[in-house]
């Protein structure tokens, strides 16, 4: 995927669609418009799209009621747009699968930055220059695999367990120091090409969703909160 990817804009604001769009298509991306949920399923029925920028207050079927719709069959990036100083829509947002969010009124150039910082973590294989990728593109860890060359992560069982944009980057830093207490501002700084967002809760939510994937196969917590500090990685991991 190159960073001039395809950009959905899903809003029902008419002048917020055709300015943000007339934005990105000058700054090379193929954009395409939706105002509500049935022209946002049309169009990603109608080709591949690279990244959502969804809008939280849509008329029917709520932003977020889409972006959890989303999460259950794509891991494509999305970003929220909500109204500005809503933390309870951003906190909801980011613990259904949203990788940013952006409040309006924006400024299109923070917008396109954004977008340009998740296309980054969304890397083709073989272009990963992480730990992992030096020594093969493969870590294991109590019976897990993380292929970080195909961004796959796959279960004990076999099974390949979805990731967000977020999620894999906060997985991959874990796995790149385990068995060590990382901050909150260190798991911030140490995922790759991650905007700032100033937003306090914004990773205790993303290890919260990491942390319910990787429990999910019943075995012994991953992921430990060190009180006031921040988290520790438990398993030990192998590379190859």
């Amino acid at each position: 995927m190159s960073p001039e990817g395809h950009i959905l804009i899903v809003d029902d604001d008419a002048e917020i669609r055709r300015l943000a769009g007339k934005f990105l298509r000058e700054h090379g991306h193929k954009v395409t418009a939706a105002q509500d949920a049935r022209e946002m399923r049309e169009a990603m029925a109608a080709g591949t799209v690279d990244l959502v920028i969804l809008d939280i207050m849509l008329p029917g079927v709520s932003g977020l009621d889409l972006c959890r719709d989303l999460r259950r069959s794509s891991n494509v990036p999305i970003i929220m747009l909500t109204a500005r100083g809503s933390d309870v829509d951003r906190i909801v947002g980011l613990e259904l699968g949203a990788d940013d969010y952006l409040a309006k009124p924006f400024n299109p150039r923070e917008l396109l930055a954004r977008i340009h910082a998740v296309l980054r973590r969304m890397q083709p294989q073989g272009t990963d220059t992480g730990a992992g990728a030096a020594s093969g593109g493969r870590l294991a860890f109590s019976g897990w695999t993380l292929d970080t060359r195909r961004r796959e992560l796959t279960n004990p069982g076999g099974a390949i367990v979805d990731l967000s944009t977020g999620e894999y980057d906060l997985l991959l830093t874990f796995l790149e120091h385990p068995q060590r207490v990382l901050t909150r501002d260190q798991l911030m700084d140490a995922a790759k090409n991650r905007i700032a967002t100033g937003f306090d809760r914004a990773i205790d939510i993303q290890v919260s969703r990491l942390r319910r994937k990787l429990d999910s196969s019943g075995g012994p917590e991953m992921v430990k909160t060190v009180r006031g500090t921040g988290y520790f990685f438990v398993p030990e991991v192998a590379r190859s």
